[in-house]
């Protein structure tokens, strides 16, 4: 079976939606990770984070092994 664009125009107009709602969702994550990677001067995440889209895993990695550890009073 060969694919054609038509196939796939008619795929991006079908899931428009989930398309638009994992692009959110990476952005948000995304930013997060970013912004928490330069604050700690963190250049290779920062970077790869930058390069890579992973629909939010990666940064969700980064945000949960780099966190700092809070004292609870």
């Amino acid at each position: 079976m060969f694919l054609t664009n038509n196939f796939f125009g008619e795929a991006v107009q079908q899931y428009q939606w989930l398309i638009l709602l994992l692009m959110l969702w990476e952005l948000v994550w995304k930013a997060i990770a970013l912004w928490k990677a330069a604050r700690n001067n963190h250049l290779a995440w920062f970077i790869c984070l930058l390069i890579f889209n992973t629909i939010g895993i990666l940064p969700i990695v980064y945000i949960l092994l780099k966190r700092k550890k809070e004292m609870v009073l």
